[in-house]
Formats: structure tokens, C-alpha cells, sequence
């Protein structure tokens, strides 16, 4: 097994900062570092994320216009062909609906909405119809970052997107190519990278990242990350398995909460520039430990996600606020022990365990 030294950590970091990439040697040291390693792990990947994005933290919000119904045999997927999963199935939003979801998500402190619907891929009367939700978005809030998900695209649809108003478009390679067709067989990882490469020449910002418990190894992960540097990638979504019952991968469970922050760390000493951002499965496989993600990771998506609930959206921005972070263009966050937050927070009488007939808390 790799191992390096505490120090080994934070001199990588410095090198990075220095202006040399880390290898995939390094990638794999980070990945196998002990556990009880793990804060000072932290700590070295945080100087690069402190680097380049200071103490600001993106929030992001998922509108999903069309749920399930998809042709696509992906393993990991709640909405793929052949899933059971106990999902909302419905076809696409009416524009009012659509626009009333997104609004929310701003409310709430998003300052990219992320535009999704399942299937293979868009039409050309698919791509015109997000293209008028996202200029109807666009004129109420001008300020906004609307990145579109709508699978595989054709030739001519990253354009007519980019002219409609939308900034940046996610499809992710979801794992290592050499691990890619273990998961799904109904299109190629290359038809994958194609995608995302229709979406640079474009002009689009190119959101693509992975997903983490899929069977891979410690080396297709760090394949994958390699492959995102390679693809420049300007934002990364990690996402870690929700293993939905009715689907070939229900009761896979392969993550730790460490596990997990050491895949967040090494994303960011691979890729020390870009938005690394906690994606799906955080609270079911981070869990207590999601505060200290924050400080290696500088993107989350606020709330629900696609098929799925995430917790409360005031959890969400509270966290952000109690680990000293703000949320990027937004005014500073309400301080702890302020009046508003008190009232939020208000001492509770027991009225369980010992002196009463009802059970402890425990």
C-alpha cells in the first residue's frame, strides 16, 4: 500500500502551489493515506483551496425538468431503464413551474441554477424549449449561471444552447473508461467525451465529474480524475453512490465518511484550480463529516437533488456559516450568537429520560 509521511501532504501542496501538477503517484497516496492522518490530509489540500477560492462557497441548485423515463441501462441510476426505484416520474415541466423551482433555489442563496432532464439526449425541439426557459430566467434574473444536462448532444445544440443564454453544461464521465462498461453498455465513454468536448468548442464552461462506489479501484479513480484535468474540466461534481433499492446496484456500499473526504482531497490536489463540489450522496455518506469536506471541496448543491431529498436547505447555508465560509455573492452570512440566529437556535427544555416516563434521548 502507498503511504507517505504527514509532512509528505502539506510539502505535495506546496509543490502544487509551486506550479508542479501532482502525479498519479501522488493521487493514490492521498487516496490510501491513513485515517488517522485525515485532518492533516485536510489541512494540506485546504491551502489550495484556500489559494485559489479564499473562504467563498458556491451554491448551486438542481432544477430537474424531466424525471425517469430514460432509455439508458446505467447500473448506478435511480432513473435508468429497467429501475424500480420509488421515484417521482414525470415528464417536462411546464416553463412557469420550471422558472418557480429555479426561483427558489436563488432564494435561497444559488447563484447557478443546473437545468437536468433524463434520456439519452435532447432534440433539436428539446433544446428550444430549455433554451426558452433559460431566456425567460435569464430576463427576470440577468445575473444568474444556468448550466444545462440533457445527456448526449448533437451537432449544433452546444451553440443554439450557448445563444439562448446558458453558461455551462454538466455531463459528467462518471467513472474510469476502463471501468465504464461495467456500469453501462447503451453508450460508450467515448460518446461521453465527445459530449463534453462539443460542449468547449462551443464556448460553453464544461461541468464534468464522477461518481465514487461503483466497483472501481483505487486506480480507476485516480484514472478518472486524470482524465477531468485532461478534459480541463472547470468544475468537478463528485458524486458518492446512493445505492436506490430496484436498481443493479441497490445495496452497494462501499464509502466511509474518510474514504470519501480523501476522494474530495485528492480531486483538489489533482485539480488545485477548479471547483471541486460535493454533489449527490453527500449527507448519506459524509455525514458528520460534510463541515470538513467544506474545507477541501468549494461547491455544493443546496438541498434536493434529483431524485433524491438532501437535508433541509437552512442546514445547508447554516453550515457554510458556522465553519467561517460565504457563500459566493452573497453579503456576509449572519453571525453566530446574533439575535436572528438565537431565535433559530433556542434552548429547549427536556422533557424525556431521567424524572419522566418517557425514554432518553439515547
Amino acid at each position: 500500500m502507498t503511504h507517505v509521511s504527514i509532512e509528505s501532504f502539506d510539502q505535495l501542496a506546496s509543490s502544487i502551489l509551486d506550479g508542479k501538477p501532482a502525479t498519479e503517484d501522488d493521487a493514490l497516496a492521498v487516496l490510501r493515506a491513513h485515517d488517522d492522518e485525515l485532518i492533516d490530509l485536510v489541512a494540506a489540500a485546504g491551502r489550495l483551496r484556500r489559494e485559489h477560492f479564499g473562504n467563498t462557497v458556491k451554491v448551486n441548485y438542481l432544477v430537474n425538468l424531466k424525471s425517469g423515463l430514460c432509455p439508458e441501462n446505467c447500473s448506478y441510476c435511480s432513473q435508468a431503464l429497467g429501475s424500480t426505484a420509488d421515484i417521482l416520474r414525470y415528464t417536462w415541466l411546464k416553463p412557469d413551474e420550471a422558472l418557480e423551482q429555479a426561483a427558489a433555489g436563488m432564494r435561497g442563496g444559488a447563484t447557478r441554477v443546473c437545468m437536468v432532464s433524463s434520456g439519452r439526449g435532447p432534440t433539436d425541439r428539446d433544446v428550444e424549449r430549455v433554451a426558452d426557459m433559460v431566456g425567460a430566467l435569464k430576463s427576470e434574473h440577468p445575473d444568474v449561471e444556468v448550466c444545462a444536462c440533457l445527456g448526449l448532444l448533437k451537432d449544433g445544440q452546444a451553440e443554439r444552447l450557448r445563444e439562448a443564454g446558458v453558461d455551462a453544461y454538466n455531463h459528467n464521465i462518471n467513472t474510469a473508461e476502463s471501468h465504464h462498461d461495467t456500469i453501462v453498455t447503451t453508450h460508450t465513454y467515448a460518446d461521453r467525451v465527445d459530449t463534453v468536448t462539443k460542449v468547449k468548442t462551443a464556448g460553453l464552461s464544461p461541468c464534468s465529474g464522477l461518481i465514487a462506489g461503483l466497483g472501481e479501484t483505487d486506480e480507476q479513480l485516480v484514472e478518472a480524475l486524470f482524465a477531468l484535468r485532461a478534459l480541463d474540466s472547470d468544475s468537478i461534481p463528485v458524486n458518492f453512490l446512493m445505492p436506490f433499492d430496484g436498481t443493479p446496484l441497490e445495496n452497494t456500499w462501499e464509502l466511509t465518511p474518510a474514504r470519501c473526504l480523501k476522494i474530495l482531497a485528492m480531486a483538489r490536489f489533482v485539480c488545485p484550480d477548479k471547483e471541486i463540489r460535493i454533489a449527490g450522496g453527500r449527507e448519506m455518506h459524509l455525514r458528520s463529516l460534510q463541515s470538513l469536506a467544506l474545507q477541501v471541496a468549494n461547491s455544493i448543491f443546496l438541498g434536493d437533488y434529483l431524485t433524491s431529498e438532501g437535508q433541509a436547505a437552512e442546514a445547508d447555508l447554516e453550515m457554510i456559516r458556522d465553519n467561517g465560509f460565504v457563500v459566493l455573492g452573497a453579503e456576509e452570512p449572519l453571525v453566530p450568537g446574533s439575535p436572528s440566529d438565537q431565535v433559530a437556535h433556542h434552548a429547549a427544555s427536556r422533557r424525556r429520560g431521567a424524572g419522566t416516563d418517557v425514554l432518553p434521548n439515547a
